[in-house]
């Protein structure tokens, strides 16, 4: 691999680098994008570490937004409006496992030997063209060899999400992880109940979003111990998710993932404090009924109806679980193409209709609901005419 000779850095990138050090302060690219660089994925955006602290950087430029200003980073918004992050070199001077009280006014160097992965502790300067990688990380992605910076224990201590950073990385790119950082890992594995459940959340969506094998990164939170402490229902499957075909990089969708990893993923991402939305999709999975009892068009237009906005969650989860297309999935869009009548709502006379009839009461409901059993049978009695004679028979 080695360090290519010069990078090619994006304009508005130069632009904020050029006006750092015109005022006499040190600009360097550093951090994941240009880790994947390297690595062979062309990027659109790289952060920058600056020896200005953050008040000067925000008096450089004209429009910043305070992204993550008590950790430094300051975004600055280019020409056409795109944010750029740009934070100042830092040393960590207490950690608690979650959180850091940082120093500035440290080198590069120094900001380099509290990132986590040597991987990621690489820095290009976008103007001379200049190489600093004081942990060897190029001859890690070389190897391809996820390793701590200095000593693994110091690392997860300061922060125990690094733990799953590192299997994260190591799932992404299909690298080992070195032996005495996994070591380190196991050991602190027990610090990751100190983190925050939206912390873990993001981390185990990036790692089902990212990861070249899911079973690989599933077997990497229980031998490292994560499981056992935020996802033991992973250890419980452990030997049906080994069953499971992988998922292709486009079936990446993580509630659905979860779904088809546990059997209770609406508790799992109740868990770990996922949106409403994530819980209620999760919840709607669970509820089923999976696929319809047959596969002629009256049975899937009643399981339509019956599970809702679920469909394509279900169809989905049944593909993963199967490897192929589900039996169902022409039969379901021809329904939806047709626009076949699903709920009462879909129907062409409503509850003030009836009330003109002379119905009322529960009565309105119950009716309404008889004439979609009729229609979910036969779509074509669903017209205004036909239901309301329908109704009267009913009635």
């Amino acid at each position: 691999m080695g360090f290519p000779a010069r990078l090619d850095i994006p304009a508005p990138i130069l632009e904020i680098a050029r006006t750092l050090d015109g005022a006499g302060y040190e600009a360097w690219c550093v951090g994941g994008s240009l880790r994947d660089t390297l690595l062979g994925h062309p990027q659109t955006d790289y952060d920058i570490a600056t020896s200005a602290r953050p008040d000067e950087v925000q008096r450089l430029f004209p429009r910043t937004v305070a992204v993550g200003i008590k950790h430094g980073t300051v975004g600055v918004l280019d020409r056409r409006r795109e944010l750029h992050e740009v934070t100042t070199f830092r040393r960590d001077v207490l950690t608690d496992g979650r959180h850091a009280v940082v120093q500035y006014g440290v080198s590069l160097e120094d900001d380099l030997a509290r990132r986590d992965f040597t991987i990621n502790a690489i820095a290009y300067h976008p103007l001379r063209h200049e190489w600093r990688d004081p942990f060897a990380g190029e001859r890690d992605l070389r190897a391809g060899l996820v390793r701590a910076v200095g000593a693994p224990e110091q690392r997860f201590q300061e922060d125990f999400l690094r733990i799953l950073r590192a299997l994260r990385f190591a799932a992404r790119f299909d690298f080992a992880i070195d032996s005495a950082t996994w070591e380190a890992a196991q050991a602190a594995s027990s610090g990751l109940g100190q983190l925050s459940a939206e912390r873990v959340r993001e981390e185990w969506f990036k790692g089902v979003q990212t990861a070249r094998s899911i079973h690989r990164l599933v077997s990497l939170w229980i031998d490292v111990g994560a499981a056992r402490v935020w996802l033991p229902e992973l250890a419980a499957t452990a030997s049906q998710i080994k069953l499971l075909p992988e998922p292709g990089p486009g079936s990446r969708d993580p509630v659905l993932l979860t779904a088809l990893l546990v059997p209770n993923p609406s508790s799992v991402l109740a868990r770990l404090k996922s949106s409403n939305a994530q819980i209620a999709r999760a919840a709607a999975v669970e509820a089923g009924p999976e696929q319809p009892p047959a596969l002629d068009e009256i049975s899937v237009r009643r399981w339509m109806s019956a599970i809702g906005q679920a469909l394509d969650d279900l169809t989905e989860i049944w593909q993963l679980r199967h490897g192929r297309e589900a039996p169902w999935r022409q039969t379901s869009r021809s329904i939806r193409d047709q626009g076949d009548p699903l709920t009462r709502a879909d129907l062409a006379i409503d509850g003030s209709d009836l009330l003109a009839l002379g119905v009322t009461g529960p009565a309105v409901g119950h009716i309404l609901s008889a004439l979609l059993e009729r229609v979910l049978d036969n779509p074509r009695l669903n017209t205004r005419e036909a239901l309301l004679e329908l109704a009267k028979e009913i009635s």
